[in-house]
């Protein structure tokens, strides 16, 4: 079993991707999403569960969920091989298991070198493409596990009822600026925030649209009723959210202005990561009651404090 380390610096606009096969087909996941990689073996089946989910398997003192990739992204019966690898991965707070084919390597690219489907690949919010990777001379799929997983178990995704839990809400008219490229994301997460209240948001596609806006409005003498709030993700086509906590926290203009990492892949070196950039805040999806409620504190402090 070989287990991953994040070799990266914080900021830098890079991603190490793991890059693995199915049928032949070149297919890669973000290596901070990985905890270890491990031949594959017996697995005991789960009566009624969804086609793609082949079972349950304890390697030692985690029970994990074993999801077979070929399968779901094939919709076919998969013969399961001996020399077959479980990628074991780690987000959204959840262990998962990956049956795949084989591994092929690592590759540390920088974002600006995934470009993110057009609707004819990705079929808009349905896609499980999440960005096209350019890896030395091959096209690398970059697949969306975190859309994967919601489709497999609905209930690991974000939950609007716990909105609904926090009570009465009263409208804010906060303008929060939100980068996030999952168009299923982009709908859930605005959804939420207006039913907690807040729809004054303006979302852009990645970290690098987002900056492209904060450039454009940092030097506005109102430049607070423009942006009051920043929330991003951290996986990104053309600028990731690590890069774009920096360029906002090392710039004087835009530095006061409350950030929040909302991602999928917050662990223990994330956040330390997250941290020494400056981030004020960082929540793991799908925690979208926590995140109201981290925004109400954010808000209310720069009221104050205003």
């Amino acid at each position: 079993m070989a287990e991953t380390e994040i070799l990266l610096e914080s900021g830098t606009n890079e991603i190490e991707i793991m890059e693995f096969t199915i049928y032949g087909e070149l297919y890669g996941i973000n290596v901070a999403k990985v905890r270890e990689i491990m031949m594959s073996d017996k697995v005991k089946p789960i009566p009624h569960a969804h086609p793609s989910v082949e079972g349950i398997f304890k390697p030692r003192d985690l029970l994990l969920t074993v999801i077979d990739l070929p399968h779901y992204l094939t919709g076919s019966e998969t013969e399961k091989q001996a020399k077959d690898l479980f990628i074991v991965t780690n987000f959204n707070k959840l262990h998962i298991a990956f049956r795949v084919h084989s591994v092929v390597g690592i590759s540390r690219i920088s974002w600006k070198n995934i470009q993110k489907p057009d609707d004819t690949i990705s079929r808009g919010d349905e896609g499980v493409a999440t960005g096209i990777a350019q890896c030395g001379e091959d096209l690398v799929t970059i697949l969306d596990f975190e859309k994967i997983v919601a489709d497999i178990a609905p209930e690991t995704g974000i939950q609007l009822d716990e909105i609904s839990k926090l009570g009465k809400r009263t409208e804010v008219n906060c303008p929060i600026l939100i980068a996030e490229d999952s168009i299923l994301l982009t709908k859930m997460i605005e959804a939420a925030l207006k039913k907690a209240g807040y729809d004054n948001l303006t979302f852009k596609n990645n970290g690098q649209e987002a900056w492209n806006y904060l450039e454009k409005v940092r030097d506005d003498s109102d430049l607070d009723s423009k942006v009051n709030l920043i929330i991003t993700d951290i996986e990104m086509p053309e600028m990731d959210g690590h890069r774009l906590t920096k360029l906002v926290k090392d710039d004087p203009k835009l530095k006061h202005i409350p950030l929040i990492i909302f991602s999928s892949m917050i662990n223990d070196e994330l956040m330390v990561k997250g941290k020494k950039l400056g981030a004020n805040e960082q929540l793991s999806k799908p925690e979208i009651g926590h995140l109201v409620e981290v925004i109400d504190h954010l808000i209310q402090g720069r009221t104050k404090n205003g």
